[in-house]
């Protein structure tokens, strides 16, 4: 059985994430991830904090605080936050790590011995109200493809194309806001992509139709347009150093690599700062190094993240010539809106993960964002989309469900699971379609198609109550009561069921409804479709308790709180 390794996207270092983030990589990944676990496989989630580049810088600066201390700040921040959604890293790591400044000048030494690195005198931004040359994020202007008027001299955030410094229309300096820029010529190291366009798109071609459409399609219309040569270096005080063993000069003058160079290589790096931790135990290069046979690798992002994954990284991997792992299968996203518009960190517009937390336990988020996750085109994120999915799936369907079925049973037969008759006709045809539906679940975790797994788990939880109206155990008492307790025992064996399957969407739901049932050796991890038809893992005479309320249900005067904090419209 392959070992299943899963990265996401590794989270910009410079603030909370808003919902967007989360959905676009992280809470998916994390889902993935438990749910392989739950079915035996040998996981590793890795992510970490991406520390580098210009946004640390002027935060940092902006916080009158030195980068460093910025950077440890704020991955205890948000790895505080990632707690709280009850994402189940193995390991959540630092970009700034030693791990990854050792293996990023590898890969760089490698590089250039293989004839990939070439250094090159370039014409650059420099600001004398600065005194510094501007890396690319620290220019801003308008874009020439677009027309916003705040994007960056690296990317423009609204149409996500690449850009150079010089590209940008009434370019200024992000630091001072001075637009007395002028361009003189600088050092850098280049990384010759054009070198390895052919190999990189060979490598790609053998996933077409593996990877989703989206993914695939980023992937080759980036090498439709050409691999250009690309400058891996800044003129930063903040980064991995360039070595100074083998170049020498360029070290003097403080070069480091750019972030999205060293970046996707922090996936090896956290795997490293993980072994450390446990080195006896634990063997980091058994799931990098010579790895093709023994690894499945998966990773997730938003679409905007696409091309550095599939491929600029990989022409890096394939351009040092070792036998380090690559993705396998690429799980990307369209972006999730708020009302129609664009989440943004810059700008503030929207929920982030904070601010969600403080609002609803994270179950609440964790199966709104995953039920209605943007894989086939954009998703918009509404105020009443989201309370009205609360109440009927959460509130209504699975929560009302466990509520009633435990309530009435201790309420007429106490508060261990009842006895009752043999199963009849009606438990046969629910043992059948929960066996049928908890196949089609599996299905789709295993298709990473999230949006189906959600819609399958969610017909499980309402098979149930559909057998619960069927049979009406509050009138079957009236006249057989062996049959109504049949009925609840029946029912509270799905409660057990719901508790184990739905683990890998809301964790700490899952968990109570566990939990209210006192047995001896629950050591199940999943459910197999005889246990599904059969519906026996709750005994007869097993203790159990009513939970509090699972999920309350959400007012129209909670809609309009949320509203009137948030806005009730793109900003």
């Amino acid at each position: 059985m392959a070992r299943h390794l899963i990265t996401s996207a590794l989270p910009y270092i410079n603030g909370i994430k808003h919902l967007g983030n989360m959905v676009g990589s992280m809470l998916p990944a994390d889902v993935y991830s438990r749910y392989l676990r739950q079915r035996g496989h040998d996981v590793l989630y890795i992510c970490a904090t991406d520390e580098h580049g210009t946004p640390a810088e002027l935060a940092a600066k902006e916080q009158g605080i030195p980068v460093a201390d910025f950077c440890a700040q704020a991955h205890d921040a948000q790895k505080a936050v990632y707690d709280g959604f009850a994402l189940a890293f193995d390991y959540f790591g630092r970009s700034s790590s030693p791990q990854n400044v050792e293996i990023t000048q590898h890969f760089a030494r490698k590089l250039h011995e293989n004839g990939f690195i070439e250094e090159r005198a370039i014409r650059q931004v420099y600001s004398p109200a600065d005194g510094r040359f501007l890396p690319d994020r620290y220019v801003e202007g308008t874009c020439p493809h677009c027309g916003y008027d705040k994007a960056r001299g690296d990317q423009c955030e609204n149409c996500t194309r690449v850009l150079d410094p010089t590209d940008l229309i009434n370019p200024r300096s992000a630091i001072s806001g001075s637009t007395d820029l002028e361009v003189r010529e600088t050092k850098h190291l280049f990384l010759l992509q054009s070198k390895l366009q052919n190999e990189v798109k060979e490598w790609v071609s053998r996933h077409d139709g593996v990877w989703p459409h989206l993914a695939s399609s980023i992937a080759h219309k980036w090498l439709t347009e050409g691999l250009h040569d690309r400058a891996i270096t800044r003129d930063l005080d903040w980064g991995v150093p360039v070595p100074a063993d083998t170049w020498p000069e360029l070290a003097a003058e403080g070069k480091v690599f750019y972030v999205w160079f060293d970046a996707p290589i922090e996936y090896i790096g956290a795997t490293k700062e993980w072994s450390d931790q446990d080195p006896e135990n634990r063997d980091w290069k058994s799931w990098w190094y010579e790895a093709d046979d023994t690894v499945r690798y998966t990773e997730f992002m938003a679409k905007d993240n696409v091309p550095f994954h599939t491929v600029m990284f990989p022409a890096t991997e394939l351009g040092i010539r070792e036998p380090w792992k690559k993705v396998d299968f690429v799980k990307a996203f369209n972006w999730l809106t708020y009302y129609g518009g664009k989440f943004s960190t810059s700008q503030k517009r929207g929920v982030f993960t904070d601010q969600a937390l403080e609002i609803l336990p994270a179950d609440y988020w964790r199966y709104f964002l995953i039920a209605n996750a943007p894989e086939s085109d954009d998703s918009s994120f509404t105020w009443e989309h989201f309370t009205a999915t609360v109440n009927k799936d959460l509130a209504d369907t699975l929560g009302n469900f466990v509520n009633r079925v435990l309530s009435f049973s201790k309420k007429r037969f106490g508060e261990e699971v009842p006895a009752g008759g043999e199963p009849g006709e009606a438990e046969t045809k629910l043992g059948e379609q929960i066996a049928e539906l908890l196949a089609e679940y599996e299905s789709q975790m295993e298709a990473l198609q999230f949006r189906k797994a959600a819609a399958a788990l969610r017909a499980l939880w309402s098979a149930g109550n559909s057998y619960l109206e069927e049979k009406a155990p509050w009138l079957e008492i009236k006249t057989d009561k062996d049959g109504a307790a049949l009925t609840l025992r029946t029912a509270m064996n799905l409660i057990h069921l719901y508790a184990v399957v739905s683990e890998p969407f809301i964790p700490a739901s899952s968990a109570a409804m566990r939990q209210a049932f006192t047995l001896t050796a629950d050591t199940a991890t999943w459910i197999t479709a005889d246990e599904a038809r059969s519906l026996t893992a709750v005994p007869v005479g097993t203790p159990f308790t009513v939970p509090p309320v699972l999920f309350a249900k959400l007012t129209d005067e909670d809609l309009e709180t949320y509203k009137e904090r948030f806005g009730g419209e793109a900003n």
